[in-house]
């Protein structure tokens, strides 16, 4: 298995319009054993802009991950979700959904835009840092991820 570690740090794109659970998951991701380097962007526009490498985000790395809220403001989530799985240069990138919908037609959907993962945010505090730690464990720890 590829040792990232060993290369650079894994980029991540995070889609998050909540200021308290982006900062939880930034602290989560911080303590990593693995090197990440964390984006955070907070609506569906700036996200697209930031895949594009538009505006203030020319020099943005490409993420290797995408951790992506459904219910954003403007651009929400779906719309992004459906923007990078049709782009031919973007629809590679993995996409951890992150959100609160439990919405059997949300599921359904962003499965059926072919995104990798569906994780619901509890409520609770300490389980979201649960959820995150579990995300972080998987996706940097087991997981192989594209390169390009």
């Amino acid at each position: 298995m590829k040792n990232y570690q060993n290369f650079r740090p894994i980029e991540i794109l995070l889609v998050e319009d909540s200021p308290s659970d982006a900062h939880l998951t930034i602290r989560e991701f911080s303590k990593a054993k693995i090197a990440n380097n964390l984006h955070w962007v907070e609506d569906g526009e700036t996200a697209m802009e930031y895949l594009r490498h538009e505006g203030e985000f020319t020099d943005a790395p490409r993420p290797d991950l995408i951790l992506l809220d459904l219910n954003l403001p403007g651009m929400d989530g779906r719309e992004v979700l459906e923007a990078v799985k049709l782009d031919a240069d973007l629809k590679r990138i993995p996409i951890v959904i992150l959100t609160t919908s439990n919405d059997e037609q949300d599921v359904l959907r962003s499965y059926n835009l072919n995104a990798n993962c569906y994780v619901t945010k509890p409520i609770d505090i300490e389980q979201f840092i649960n959820v995150v730690q579990l995300i972080k464990e998987f996706w940097l720890a087991a997981v192989l991820l594209p390169s390009d």
